[in-house]
């Protein structure tokens, strides 16, 4: 079955992880799953030794580990990773570098929620985003 509109909205309730893994394939990749004016989330699949870049956000970032394992090196603890597995979240404050170290013998994947329309930051922000909802 093709997907179509991969993104939940309201016609679309529900996606499953795996019919997004047979659309798109070993990874790696990215692929949204929630797109709206206050939250995005992404699914991200990759395969151990595949690493981010070392980066922040003006905003507050959080993951859970749906498969695999994965380290995060968060400034002001990086002597003492956060190593996380299948069904852990993980949660980076506004403003603070992190390096993500994908690991083990087998893909991980991470849903990522975040902030629409920002992206990775290499220089730290002189002030965290301000979110208004209405």
């Amino acid at each position: 079955m093709a997907l179509n509109n991969p993104i939940l909205d309201a016609t679309l309730n529900s996606i499953s992880l795996e019919n997004i893994k047979k659309e798109m394939g070993p990874p790696p990749w990215s692929y949204p799953v929630v797109r709206a004016d206050h939250v995005v989330g992404v699914v991200i699949y990759q395969n151990p030794g595949q690493v981010n870049d070392r980066h922040c956000h003006n905003y507050d970032e959080w993951w859970v580990v749906l498969e695999g394992e994965i380290d995060w090196v968060i400034e002001g603890r990086e002597d003492r990773p956060v190593q996380a597995k299948a069904g852990d979240f993980v949660y980076v404050p506004a403003q603070t570098f992190h390096h993500i170290y994908p690991k083990g013998d087998k893909p991980s994947v991470r849903l990522g929620i975040a902030l629409p329309g920002h992206g990775h930051l290499h220089e730290k922000p002189l002030k965290k985003v301000k979110v208004t909802i209405e």
